[in-house]
């Protein structure tokens, strides 16, 4: 299908947008290569051209995904491979998880729509932003969603509502190629503290939860997955900086500390 216009707000250079700093799209445990090349594609239709992998199921590079991209190869050249989740929005500031239902958590759920303006909102004030895609089959498992700070959820036909893994990209990039045009901030934070990345969270989570351990706070080791994915989820939508991770990360010293210190003199 081709498609052209005239309107000239919608006819951005596709370099004006990468300037943007658009984000990153985050393909979790993909298994075949042509649906990797179809999600190229996609991306590249909407100006989108970072692409991480993690743990594809056919290796990487993969022939495949070059045949099916129809010639979105500069998307599939500079793709990274990732181990997992973790790692893959490490240097992130703000996550998007798209799935079509969430259990056992409280998570912010919007449309692409609404997600695309706040995914602009947050490149305009300089963060770095990516979208969570689970595998074809089962899509984000808990553990992954619990990684993000906000779900995506397509309002489709509640009787039918399947969509492959291009198609989920597709949707979600048009949303944010229809906004560019129209992109302003909506909100930002006071004070001079950046927000904190991704990777400086997950350190917190360490922290916290290594600590937890040692007092015996799990006291149950069956509902441990869900108390830790409970305990992560609250500190997300914190929304933290920088400079609030680095006080809770002294507030857990000075808690453990004095318990020491206590200990000693009894």
């Amino acid at each position: 299908m081709s498609s052209g216009t005239n309107r000239p707000e919608l006819a951005k250079s596709q370099a004006a947008l990468n300037a943007q700093g658009g984000p990153v799209v985050i393909l979790v445990e993909p298994q075949m290569g042509e649906n990797i090349g179809a999600c190229a594609r996609a991306m590249l239709n909407c100006g989108l051209t970072e692409l991480r992998l993690v743990n594809p199921r056919d290796g990487w590079p993969n022939e495949k995904a070059v045949a099916a991209s129809a010639g979105a190869t500069e998307v599939l050249d500079r793709a990274r491979v990732f181990t997992g989740t973790r790692e893959a929005i490490a240097d992130l500031h703000k996550v998007y998880a798209t799935a079509a239902r969430v259990r056992d958590m409280v998570k912010d759920i919007v449309t692409p729509r609404r997600a695309a303006r706040d995914l602009h909102a947050h490149v305009a004030a300089g963060r770095r932003v990516g979208i969570l895609f689970g595998p074809e089959r089962t899509g984000l498992v808990n553990d992954d969603i619990v990684l993000s700070d906000t779900m995506i959820s397509v309002p489709l036909n509640p009787g039918f509502s399947s969509l492959n893994l291009a198609q989920a990209v597709l949707l979600v990039a048009y949303e944010w190629w229809m906004e560019a045009a129209q992109a302003e901030e909506f909100y930002t934070h006071t004070g001079q503290s950046p927000p904190a990345t991704k990777e400086e969270l997950h350190n917190l989570f360490d922290h916290l939860e290594g600590e937890l351990d040692q007092t015996g706070f799990y006291t149950h080791p069956d509902k441990k997955p869900s108390m830790v994915r409970n305990v992560r989820n609250t500190l997300q939508r914190a929304h933290m900086t920088e400079q609030e991770v680095r006080t809770f990360h002294g507030i857990i010293a000075a808690l453990v500390g004095r318990k020491k210190q206590r200990a000693r003199t009894e």
